[in-house]
This record gives structure tokens, C-alpha cells and sequence, in this order.
């Protein structure tokens, strides 16, 4: 069995010897532990519980926090591996700017409690954020009007658009969108298996990495902050799934060279690296002389 190990029949494991210290738990005792940790029927018993449940049953007076240390300190595994099948590591992936979109509806909460809404569209194939708004109340029609505005320059096929299961994006507005033939619209993980994480993703590092790093005081500064973030995104972060390239060099297709230059720069820095150290002397390289031939 998993996690398996031989019974403690020795006082090598007790950290003192149990004449001098009466109430620590007896070698039987720490088997039944183990036992239960280890055993395929308790599996689905939180440790802590399992403690209280060993007292319900007779076998084992002590509290959560012995358990979890002896389980720590002997290493007990809990037959407890995952069985069902990983969820898939990379997304949906688009070949082309426009062909793929996200749309997604997050909420931000002010320094007074609150609460500021931001919608935004994000262009799965660059990760250029297309339209955005920040909103001090949820308003399901502005999904709508942000799809209008990232459409203006989209002369191709109409764009898929990924949405969530919400009102903002099930409503007369956005079906009059979708009607009009501008662009087709999936639920995610239920009319295809993958998710809106790109979208979600974006939030995450929009949050964590700027807002949450200034003060929220009121709706304009969110806006101020929300608008520095995407341009900054858009124009100047390189995106490491682009080597290099930002998001609207992606979109526009205007930084094909830049893989090319950065890695001829990335030689040329090595080598200059290489050139300097060489160059410089310290007191043991001044003292080395080498042997004659």
C-alpha cells in the first residue's frame, strides 16, 4: 500500500524516554496513527477530523496538531494522489490578430468599500487589449458597446468572441451584435472546453503588478491607473510568448525583425561580457606566472 511504512518498535523515535516524560503518546499509540493516516479507508478524512474521529472510535486520545506534526515528522504519505485527468496547459490559440477575441467583466473594490466595475476585450492571437471601461456601477449594456469599438478596424472574417455565462454578455444588446453578423460569439467551457483564462489571466496581472500597488480612492483614479496600465501593455511590455515583441507590434505586424535584432544583440552583449572580464586584473591574476613550455 502506498505510503506504507514498518511499525515503530523502538523508543529511538520519542524524543525522551517515557518514565521521564509520562504523557507522551506510547509506541501503539503512534502505530494506530499511522495506521489510520496511511489506510485507503479514511482517505477522504481531513487529518484533523481523523484525530477527533480515532477519539470517537476508541483508538487514539490525541489533538490535530500531534497528528499533523508526527505526520510531518515521519513523512507519512496519505493515499490521497489525484486520479482524474490534468486539465490542459495551454489554451486556445489563435493564427491571426481579429480571429479570436475575450471579453470579460472583473470587479475592483475603492479604499471606502466600493465597488468599480472594468470591462475589457483582449485579442487572444497579440494580447492586445482592444476596448476597455471602467464603470462605478455594473452596466451589462457596455459589453456591447466595447465589441462595437474593437471592431472599427476589423475588415476580415468576423471575430470569435469568448465570453462567460453572465448578463453582460447575454443580452438584447450584444444579440443585436451578434445578429448584425460583426462577430460570432462562444460560451466558454460549454460550447468548447477551454476556458476565458486569457482574459482572466490579464486581470490577474493588471491587479496584482499596478493597481493593488497604488491608492483606490475613488473611480477616476482607477480609470487613470486602468489607462496607463494598457498603454504601457499594449506598446511598451514585451511578452515573453513573443520573443520580444509587444503586444501591438503582434497586432499590427510591425516587430518581425525584433527576435532577429535581440538575439544578435543578446551575441553581442555575450561577447562584450567575455571581452571586459578578460580585460580586467586582480591581485591573483597579477601574481600568476605561467610555466614555461
Amino acid at each position: 500500500m502506498a505510503g506504507y511504512e514498518a511499525p515503530i518498535d523502538s523508543l529511538a523515535d520519542h524524543p525522551s524516554c517515557p518514565r521521564s516524560s509520562p504523557q507522551q503518546l506510547t509506541l501503539d499509540e503512534i502505530n494506530a496513527i499511522r495506521d489510520m493516516v496511511t489506510s485507503d479507508e479514511y482517505r477522504h478524512v481531513p487529518t484533523g477530523t481523523l484525530a477527533r474521529l480515532a477519539q470517537r472510535l476508541g483508538k487514539v486520545f490525541a489533538p490535530a496538531s500531534t497528528w499533523s506534526r508526527l505526520v510531518r515528522v515521519h513523512r507519512w504519505r496519505r493515499p490521497r494522489r489525484r486520479v482524474h485527468p490534468a486539465k490542459p496547459k495551454v489554451g486556445i490559440r489563435a493564427l491571426r490578430a481579429n480571429e479570436i477575441w475575450h471579453i470579460d467583466t472583473t470587479l475592483i473594490r475603492l479604499l471606502d468599500g466600493s465597488r468599480t466595475y472594468l470591462h475589457a476585450v483582449i485579442d487572444n492571437f497579440s494580447r492586445r487589449i482592444l476596448a476597455w471601461r471602467v464603470a462605478g456601477e455594473f452596466q451589462p449594456e457596455v459589453t456591447a458597446q466595447l465589441l462595437h469599438e474593437a471592431a472599427q478596424n476589423v475588415t476580415a472574417v468576423a471575430p470569435t468572441v469568448w465570453v462567460d455565462g453572465g448578463i453582460e454578455n447575454f443580452n438584447s444588446a450584444v444579440d443585436k451584435v451578434v445578429q448584425s453578423g460583426l462577430l460570432k460569439r462562444v460560451l466558454a467551457q460549454t460550447e468548447l472546453q477551454f476556458s476565458n483564462s486569457m482574459i482572466e489571466s490579464w486581470w490577474r496581472v493588471l491587479k496584482h503588478q499596478w493597481l493593488y500597488l497604488n491608492t483606490l480612492d475613488t473611480l477616476t483614479t482607477v480609470q487613470k491607473l486602468v489607462a496607463f496600465y494598457v498603454e504601457q501593455h499594449n506598446t511598451h511590455l514585451p511578452h515573453a510568448a513573443f520573443h520580444g515583441q509587444t503586444p501591438d507590434e503582434m497586432y499590427f505586424g510591425t516587430g518581425s525583425e525584433v527576435p532577429k535584432q535581440l538575439a544578435a544583440a543578446k551575441v553581442a552583449a555575450r561577447q562584450a561580457r567575455l571581452t571586459a572580464n578578460r580585460a580586467q586584473r586582480c591581485p591573483g591574476c597579477s601574481e600568476f606566472v605561467p610555466l614555461s613550455p
